[in-house]
């Protein structure tokens, strides 16, 4: 088992950031250093071990990719230039105070043991079997994810999506075929000559439109092909046979959109004539999504120097009782939750499915029925108590479809302001090179 290579790619997916091996600075017997600098950046540097062990991983990569590697010198200055801009981002980072908690780094790991089917306990003695140091590794991912929250925070957190952009998104994606279903599609062209005069073009849009008021009529699409057609495919009934979304042609996946199977085209311009299409059928595909959803408030208490958890606690438990003897859990939410998203309407979170809040909290609410407030409890948040208001089974389709459409537009413009980010970060660093 190779902990080292799906912790990498799991901590991609995560951290959109690759595994660094993290360093010791060992000294000889004789008090010098083995280690050397290969760059200083700002008041911080790279060293040349670093900058070694990188390259072995990043070489031993390519190699089992098959991939033809670039001189070695070449690599190593490129792998340089990345981390010193990993340098300054951590030097960035530390600036404004931003820390992962052992508890975040902790559940990081455990997602690792996890997608390498062992126990988080086990973590250790199975990186030792690798020869890699469990303390050095956990410095090492808490540093990359060190850099996915400094790009959350300076990047991702400043996109902007615009109504106008999301719904022109929306659109576009509406009016494009599902690149997983397939279209069972027959076609019938009325070719009109390059060099037809007026008459003629007159007379071929008069047949066209013959042959799609018998098809509209019910006549059979593929004897009608046979008739009318000047396509090669009119001896197989028009047929086009099975065409997966991205492979048809714009005419055609611009009216597949917006037909139902069964349905025919009125006849379209084009230079080489006019085209019906009839959908026959579609399979595969986006499928309906029906999730069972809960709609909850609750009252949120973090505990501080002067309330400790014994005291919450009892607070929420006299709260629970004021609301049970008549009191509205609303009004009392909105003066008292400490949780500034919902408190202003009154602790009210809205209808969501499952996986939007963290397992403690879900735990709870699947435990009450409709109406029914819970006991306190703790989560990593603070102490809450909750108020079920409601189940249902919602189709979350269009919801889904929106999700995906957003995250689109986001990665796509994260990218290309990453990228300038990283540059404006880079030029206004002081870096100097000792290769």
């Amino acid at each position: 088992m190779n902990i080292i290579r799906p912790a990498v790619l799991t901590l991609s997916l995560l951290l959109s950031a690759g595994i660094v091996s993290a360093q010791t600075r060992d000294l000889s017997t004789s008090g010098e250093p083995l280690d050397r600098i290969v760059a200083i950046v700002n008041d911080g540097m790279v060293l040349n071990s670093q900058l070694d062990e990188q390259t072995e991983e990043i070489t031993a990569r390519l190699r089992q990719q098959n991939t033809e590697l670039p001189p070695r010198n070449v690599l190593r200055r490129q792998i340089l230039e990345r981390l010193v801009v990993e340098e300054i981002q951590i030097q960035r980072a530390d600036k404004l105070g931003l820390q992962i908690s052992d508890e975040m780094l902790n559940g990081a790991l455990a997602n690792i043991a996890r997608s390498n089917n062992i126990e988080f306990a086990d973590l250790p003695r199975a990186l030792a079997q690798q020869g890699v140091d469990y303390r050095s590794y956990r410095d090492e991912i808490r540093r990359q994810m060190t850099l996915q929250m400094l790009r959350q925070r300076d990047v991702i957190g400043r996109i902007n999506i615009s109504p106008r952009e999301m719904e022109q998104a929306m659109a576009r994606h509406k009016n494009s075929p599902n690149q997983n279903s397939e279209y069972n599609i027959s076609h019938i062209l009325v070719s009109v000559p390059v060099t037809a005069s007026p008459e003629q073009i007159e007379s071929r849009e008069r047949r066209a439109q013959e042959a799609y008021e018998k098809a509209k009529a019910g006549e059979d699409f593929a004897q009608l092909a046979l008739t009318y057609s000047d396509s090669s495919t009119n001896i197989e009934g028009g047929s086009l046979g099975w065409r997966k979304g991205s492979q048809l042609p714009s005419i055609v996946s611009e009216q597949v959109v917006k037909m139902q199977a069964g349905q025919i085209s009125e006849p379209i311009r084009t230079p080489s004539g006019f085209h019906l299409f009839r959908l026959n059928e579609v399979r595969g595909g986006t499928q309906q999504s029906v999730v069972a959803q809960v709609h909850a408030r609750h009252i949120l208490l973090t505990p501080n120097d002067l309330e400790d958890d014994q005291t919450l606690e009892q607070k929420l438990n006299d709260i629970r009782n004021r609301v049970l003897n008549g009191e509205d859990f609303g009004a009392i939410a909105a003066v008292t939750s400490q949780d500034p998203g919902s408190a202003p309407d009154g602790g009210d979170l809205g209808w969501a499915g499952p996986g939007t809040f963290v397992p403690q909290f879900e735990k709870e609410l699947n435990t009450l029925n409709e109406n029914e407030i819970s006991k306190p409890f703790k989560t990593q948040y603070g102490w809450h108590i909750i108020q079920l208001l409601g189940r249902r089974q919602h189709d979350a389709t269009d919801d889904k479809m929106r999700e995906q459409v957003y995250a689109q537009l986001r990665e796509s413009k994260a990218e290309e302001e990453t990228e300038l980010w990283l540059r404006r970060l880079r030029d206004e660093a002081f870096v100097e090179y000792r290769m």
